[in-house]
């Protein structure tokens, strides 16, 4: 492919923000989308989708392939999200499941569970590399090449005040999203360079330790597993929470130690629910989770979390807050999770 921009660029990136959505005359806003992100390089009929850290995707999504080529702009690169729509909102799972070795797997999917590639930012334009040009610039380049696109391209919507931003914040969340974006209007394009903000939903749940998983190297502690109750008493397993150091991981292999207990657990075994393990496609062939250590339930954590995915599983690792030896193990359920008023994944492009 004769373009600008080589296919292992690292795309640009953002940092967290401490301070809830930034507000000022400088800042553009958009909708954070939880699928993969994903940029796009078109060179005539060629079209390459690459991922974060320079992975190949184009064989796992051919259901969009046809839509870039119907593009104006023969040549171009572009940065957004590959995401699948389900009835209730972004399925994250479902996504997953599209990165598949087989191919008749990924022709079946690719009908059953079809993406959309939801465009932010333009990269490149012909022989133009267009990443030294200001926000502002680029927006309006892309939004003249996606004029007219084809389903499921779609550009995601972007506002200048910050009032709208706090309600997409609130109201998208119902939609799946992750929250809100934040981006200079003057700034450029820095691969690599946190240099946008992201402020994301975050709330806290009291979980119960279910176990420990070992480090990569299997010489120390590398997170602890944690597990909720769900209204008829069984214990699921719905993620883990590893910010510790050094001094913390020996102390809690101490701690956990005279907790450990069979696997599975006899509260599994009295009453079966979701368990740790199982291969994932992201893994590359090393079963983590299968390296674990089951405890008795009778430790309880606070986590911050962002959000729970499909009711069932936290959607990133959580971050450890404290102790509470106060709270009684069977009192951890599903029932302190905030649910999300749905929301309407095509009512985002509808939204001013």
């Amino acid at each position: 492919m004769k373009l600008p921009i080589k296919l292992d660029m690292e795309p640009m990136l953002s940092a967290p923000s401490a301070n809830g959505i930034p507000e000022g005359d400088s800042w553009e806003y958009e909708p954070k989308w939880d699928g993969f992100r994903t940029l796009v390089f078109r060179d005539g009929d060629q079209v390459e989708l690459v991922s974060r850290g320079a992975r190949p995707m184009t064989r796992y999504f051919p259901e969009v392939l046809p839509a870039f080529r119907t593009l104006r702009e023969k040549r171009l690169v572009l940065d957004g999200e590959l995401v699948v729509v389900a009835k209730h909102g972004l399925d994250f799972g479902a996504l997953q499941q599209r990165i598949h070795p087989a191919e008749s797997r990924v022709r079946m999917l690719s009908e059953a569970t079809p993406a959309w590639y939801i465009a932010f930012d333009i990269l490149a334009a012909g022989d133009v590399d267009l990443r030294s040009r200001p926000l502002g610039e680029r927006r309006k380049r892309l939004e003249a090449v996606l004029k007219g696109a084809a389903s499921p391209i779609f550009m995601t919507p972007y506002t200048r005040d910050p009032k709208t931003a706090n309600r997409w914040f609130e109201q998208f969340e119902g939609a799946g999203l992750d929250g809100v974006i934040a981006k200079s209007w003057t700034g450029t394009y820095a691969p690599g360079k946190r240099l946008w903000v992201k402020v994301k939903h975050q709330r806290t749940a009291d979980c119960v330790v279910i176990g420990w998983r070992r480090s990569n190297d299997g010489k120390t502690l590398g997170a602890l597993l944690l597990g909720l109750y769900d209204k008829k008493g069984t214990l699921h397993y719905v993620g883990h929470t590893s910010s510790f150091n050094a001094a913390e991981k020996r102390e809690l292999i101490a701690r956990l130690k005279p907790l450990e207990t069979a696997i599975p657990a006899e509260e599994w075994n009295a009453n079966p629910g979701r368990m740790p393990g199982g291969l994932s496609r992201w893994s590359r062939g090393k079963d983590k989770d299968t390296e674990w250590v089951g405890v008795r339930p009778e430790l309880v954590c606070e986590v911050t979390y962002d959000k729970l995915e499909a009711g069932e599983r936290f959607r990133h690792a959580t971050g450890f807050l404290r102790w509470r030896p106060d709270k009684p193990p069977r009192k951890c359920g599903f029932d302190q999770i905030a649910s999300a008023a749905e929301f309407d994944v095509r009512g985002i492009f509808r939204s001013k």
